[in-house]
């Protein structure tokens, strides 16, 4: 069975164009959550993580017209280029694969009551695929608030089964009317900047976000950390169709499936951590009955909301940012304790030395997702 190694990365939020602008930001205990008013969204102001659109449009100039993209492509785009640009392998022939993860897509063309086909899933992935000379159909991979973590599942699979030598996995998300509306109706969303695993909790804050991570069974280059993955799972409990399970069952089964391919311990956990009652809740379940109790835990929701299809992949590649740089980020917004299984919760950012990560994830329809990241 092949290794599978993390080759390159890139994220983008409101708190910086790369990986490394975002982590020194968010060592700065910086949020890119704020109250935001804008009438094509909401009527009223609300809190949120939103791309400045002169920023984005001033970076993607230097790689083609902004007129001519949306803003969830020129967002997918530049962190795709961003990431491609960064790796020697070339990307462009029969082994690799182009993975995009999206809850969404271009779901603000729908507003406009646009009849444009980028509206399907299947041909934004094509329009980014031709983009970077792609030679394989891309794959879709939109499966809830799990989708990142899913399509690094499914792409580090591929390349163990030898199917692939490569996978650029594409995850990305925008805030529009119809998406906050959305969470609006569930009575989700947070009167303020989120407060994950806190005791004041009272939902969660939305983001937008575009992370590219390439997957490889190629050699690391010389002089680096080799950062692989481990086996990941993916579970459904089917509790609802919006509602957690309230005993953590699916989530416990994800998880315990990578504890069963792994020998030591977790040195942290990176949950899913939306700062709504329920879900937090449901993890403290999952993990207490996963012995993970004493774990290190922290949720990245509070620096830049939760970004929806987009959120696995910008967290995992967060918490193998804290691998290579041995740094646990804290959770911002967490003060005081507010669940019934205590966790021990990561509140102050600090160096430690960190040899792996479990990364979990769950969504509307009771889709649960692990994974686990580790230093070779």
């Amino acid at each position: 069975m092949r290794n599978v190694c993390i080759h390159a990365d890139n994220i983008i939020t409101p708190l910086g164009f790369t990986t490394s602008e975002n982590a020194a930001a968010m060592l700065e205990g910086k949020s890119g959550i704020r109250l935001i008013t804008d009438d094509k969204i909401s009527p009223l102001p609300f809190y949120a993580s939103l791309i400045d659109t002169e920023s984005l449009d001033k970076r993607f100039s230097a790689v083609g017209e902004p007129g001519k993209y949306s803003r969830f492509e020129k967002m997918a785009i530049l962190s795709i280029k961003e990431t491609v640009d960064s790796t020697l392998i070339d990307l462009t022939g029969s082994r690799t694969l182009f993975i995009l993860s999206t809850t969404k897509g271009n779901i603000d063309l729908l507003e406009n009551k646009s009849t444009d086909k980028r509206l399907y899933l299947w041909n934004t992935a094509r329009l980014l695929q031709s983009r970077f000379n792609f030679m394989n159909e891309p794959l879709v991979i939109s499966d809830a608030c799990i989708s990142g973590v899913q399509a690094i599942i499914t792409g580090a699979r591929l390349i163990r089964a030898g199917i692939y030598d490569n996978c650029v996995i594409n995850g990305t998300d925008i805030i529009s009317e119809f998406v906050l509306s959305g969470f609006n109706s569930f009575k989700s969303l947070s009167t303020g900047p989120c407060r994950p695993f806190d005791k004041t909790r009272d939902g969660l804050s939305l983001g937008e976000g575009s992370g590219t991570i390439i997957l490889s069974s190629c050699p690391e280059p010389a002089g680096n950390d080799k950062i692989l993955v481990s086996d990941g799972f993916s579970s459904n409990d089917a509790n609802h169709i919006s509602g957690p399970s309230r005993t953590g069952e699916g989530l416990l089964i994800a998880i315990s499936r990578v504890l069963q391919k792994i020998s030591g311990p977790i040195d942290f956990i990176s949950a899913h951590g939306t700062a709504t009652p329920y879900n937090d809740e449901m993890e403290s379940v999952a993990l207490s009955r996963a012995g993970l109790q004493d774990v290190p835990v922290n949720s990245f929701k509070g620096y830049w909301g939760h970004t929806l299809g987009a959120a696995g992949v910008i967290e995992s590649i967060m918490s193998i940012y804290s691998i290579r740089n041995d740094i646990l980020f804290n959770t911002l917004g967490f003060n005081e304790p507010g669940v019934t299984n205590p966790l021990n919760i990561v509140n102050v950012s600090a160096k430690k030395r960190i040899n792996n990560c479990l990364k979990m994830a769950s969504g509307f329809g009771g889709c649960n997702a692990a994974v686990l990241f580790y230093r070779k």
